[in-house]
């Protein structure tokens, strides 16, 4: 299955992370699914890491950090989102439209988030109209752990 893991999933998901965010990333240790992301993402991921009120919560320092997102980076996909490929206007938040239009330009089954504007109705039934199916890393682990005929 491709998967697009957001950036508040992947800063959960640090090497001195536990539960399911780091569950999460360490399924695409294996070559069963694939990791896709866009250089928006990998950008932000770094951006992220490294605010204030969350240099307490994950312990990273600059260099760290810099090895976390080139791992996160060498296990996924990474494809182009141009531009113009915004998708309409679903989201409330004009900051989620690169992580849709990641999902939809990396023929994603699942985006993998915690953010509320990306779980909003709207969004969802977006996503699903192209094929992608929007849950938090809970669902996506439960979905993953569900046997083959169910």
């Amino acid at each position: 299955m491709r998967i697009v893991v957001d950036t508040n999933v992947l800063v959960r998901a640090t090497k001195r992370s536990t539960g399911p965010a780091r569950e999460v990333l360490r399924i695409f240790e294996s070559e069963q699914h694939i990791l896709v992301l866009s250089r928006f993402i990998v950008t932000e991921l770094l951006r992220v890491l490294n605010y204030d009120r969350l240099l307490p919560v994950h312990r990273l320092t600059l260099p760290e950090q810099q090895e976390y997102v080139a791992a996160v980076e060498k296990l996924a996909e990474l494809v182009e989102v141009l531009p113009t490929a915004k998708p309409e206007a679903v989201s409330r938040d004009p900051e989620d439209d690169p992580v849709i239009a990641t999902a939809v330009a990396g023929r994603a089954g699942v985006l993998c988030t915690l953010d509320h504007h990306l779980l909003h109705p709207d969004v969802r039934a977006y996503c699903a109209s192209r094929g992608v199916r929007v849950m938090t890393d809970v669902d996506l682990l439960r979905l993953l752990q569900k046997p083959a005929d169910a």
